[in-house]
């Protein structure tokens, strides 16, 4: 019997989010719809010009880790914060959504806890400027096997791959998952991720048992425009893999079975963390048994709702809207 569910393993990042228009990103030389790295410098001149900030634990898998737990599964989140404020409300709002935040916060002498500035503008998209902080040292030593060891499903986040360190503990992670029984699966995470570690992701997809990522980062990691050609060379090298088509029909691979989901489409109000909120609802129909195309449906109802407000994590009752649909 696992202790966990699912469990993650990715970058502990405060997400500050704040709305503006298409000029003020063009001032602030802020590129639109895309993950930037900034240094602690520009995250602090970013962070002064926000308007009517909106503060909240955030970060790629966790924000699907934090989805899975108010789902009900039991969870766990493995990453790195300082013992600092930001940090402290961290580990404080992951234990309040039910998940166990495994590592205490690291004392004095460190980097700061991560932060990511959110700038949404009037079309909902998100423009995303990260300073990772005490993120970029999460090693092996941070990661518990018996924590990733009893892990159902293990969710790892691509941006650990940024340095050695996290990709150590990642490898770490995912070792013990699978020595468990468990499930060992990745989010490609941003198609410039890909590009920086494009080799790392092809030999890893090779030996992870489910690999999730939109069009862009499929194209990617295979150097080609056909999205059809890149999705079936993953499907070669992969066990299960996953395509979120941006409003599109999701694309689900496993072994010869090819499934796609139809999806309504939803005016987005702020579409951080439509990704990770698929995540969520996918891996809770892959928890719970369901069929691909279920599990596939549930990741669209769960990116959805997060669509309809600001922030990254579920507000309304999800699993309540599975039901609705007849998917549990």
């Amino acid at each position: 019997m696992n202790k966990y569910q699912a469990v993650g393993i990715g970058n502990a990042v405060v997400d500050v989010i704040s709305q503006c228009d298409d000029a003020f990103l063009s001032r602030m030389g802020i590129e639109k719809g895309v993950m930037q790295l900034i240094e602690q410098e520009r995250a602090e001149f970013l962070y002064e010009n926000m308007q009517d900030r909106i503060q909240m634990a955030g970060g790629s898998v966790a924000n699907t880790i934090a989805g899975l737990g108010a789902l009900g599964l039991s969870t766990a989140f493995i990453g790195r914060v300082h013992d600092d404020e930001p940090g402290r409300d961290y580990v404080r709002e992951m234990t309040d959504a039910g998940c166990a935040f495994v590592n205490a916060p690291v004392p004095a002498g460190e980097l700061p806890t991560s932060r990511s500035m959110i700038f949404v503008s009037p079309d909902g998209e998100r423009s995303m400027n990260t300073y990772l902080g005490i993120s970029t040292e999460l090693g092996p030593e941070d990661v518990n096997d018996d924590v990733a060891g009893q892990a159902q499903l293990l969710f790892l986040e691509g941006y650990l791959f940024d340095k050695d360190k996290g990709k150590a503990a990642f490898e770490a992670a995912a070792k013990a998952c699978r020595a468990g029984g468990g499930m060992a699966g990745i989010t490609l995470s941003d198609p410039f991720c890909v590009d920086r570690h494009r080799a790392d992701f092809r030999t890893l997809a090779k030996g992870l048992d489910y690999v999730i990522g939109n069009e862009h980062e499929w194209m990617s990691l295979y150097e080609t425009q056909d999205l059809g050609a890149a999705l079936e060379q993953a499907a070669s090298e992969s066990g299960l893999i996953v395509c979120t088509r941006s409003g599109e029909g999701v694309v689900i691979v496993q072994n010869e079975e090819t499934v796609t989901v139809p999806v309504n489409r939803v005016t987005p109000l702020d579409t951080t963390g439509a990704g990770d909120q698929f995540a969520a609802g996918f891996l809770y129909g892959l928890a719970n048994g369901a069929p691909l195309e279920a599990a596939g449906r549930m990741g669209c109802i769960a990116a959805a709702e997060v669509i309809t407000h600001y922030g990254a994590r579920p507000e309304a009752d999800v699993k309540a809207r599975f039901a609705t649909e007849g998917l549990i």
